[in-house]
């Protein structure tokens, strides 16, 4: 009577069903439709950010073809959680954690636009948050430095921006009220976040010719976008629109 080993002719089967599940063609077929629907995700971003340049931001006088390119290169959305990068590229701010938010891209381009970024330019951003800000400048050819108030948003960005690689940006959790007078003075200032009031130590920081937009008003009120200009040492001040912002806070006060 011949004897079966069970184990032997089961592991045999195992085998076989195994090499036809994993056969290099079943391999190849699943690597091709990730790749297909990769790349159907990547252009519908493509998509949306050329709907949101056509729609939010062009239609709303937004002019210069640097600051449009770079709103259209920049991916908003990987600056953005995953449970909110569906709405990325809406006309929205929308939560980063730590109470924070990223602002609207029509905001960025505008306060962008407002600098007239140019190669070489070397700018000074109050606020960190997300790092969007600082790529759109970055993708400008900006030479960038942005201060972090809180020290997992400024890490975060940080890594964000080398692994996306938009140099050069110099990053530092620092607080926001003291600039960053060892690379002071700047030609332009972006402030992303609204102090009650227009801090001195900013506009020092400015260069003679320079420019600096910046929210200012109290948290939950109403805030006015101004942008700042020193031109043989004095200063003018000019009201562009309202706004609401997150509040700037000073880390040396206690509230």
């Amino acid at each position: 009577m011949k004897t079966v080993n069970m184990m032997s002719e089961n592991s045999k089967l195992v085998r076989r069903n195994q090499s036809k599940l994993i056969s290099p063609s079943f391999f190849l077929i699943l690597m091709g439709l990730f790749s297909v629907f990769s790349g159907m995700e990547a252009q519908n971003w493509v998509q949306l950010r050329e709907k949101m340049v056509t729609e939010q931001l062009r239609s709303r006088d937004i002019t210069s073809s640097n600051v449009l390119n770079a709103m259209r290169e920049v991916p908003r959305h990987l600056f953005i959680p995953a449970d909110y990068q569906q709405y990325a590229y809406e006309d929205r701010p929308l939560p980063i954690g730590y109470d924070q938010t990223i602002s609207q891209p029509y905001i960025v381009a505008f306060m962008t636009e407002q600098i007239k970024p140019r190669p070489g330019m070397k700018v000074l951003e109050i606020g960190t948050g997300s790092g969007y800000q600082a790529a759109i400048l970055a993708h400008l050819g900006c030479e960038v430095y942005t201060i972090e108030l809180l020290p997992e948003l400024a890490e975060r960005a940080s890594k964000l921006l080398k692994t996306l690689k938009y140099e050069p940006v110099h990053v530092k959790t620092g607080n926001g009220y003291e600039g960053w007078p060892e690379e002071a003075p700047f030609d332009a200032i972006i402030v992303t976040a609204a102090p009650e009031q227009m801090p001195p130590v900013l506009v020092e920081q400015l260069k003679d010719g320079g420019v600096m937009v910046i929210p200012v008003g109290p948290v939950n009120k109403l805030q006015y976008l101004k942008v700042v200009r020193k031109q043989d040492g004095k200063v003018t001040t000019q009201n562009l629109m309202p706004v609401r912002f997150v509040p700037m806070i000073d880390r040396d006060v206690k509230y």
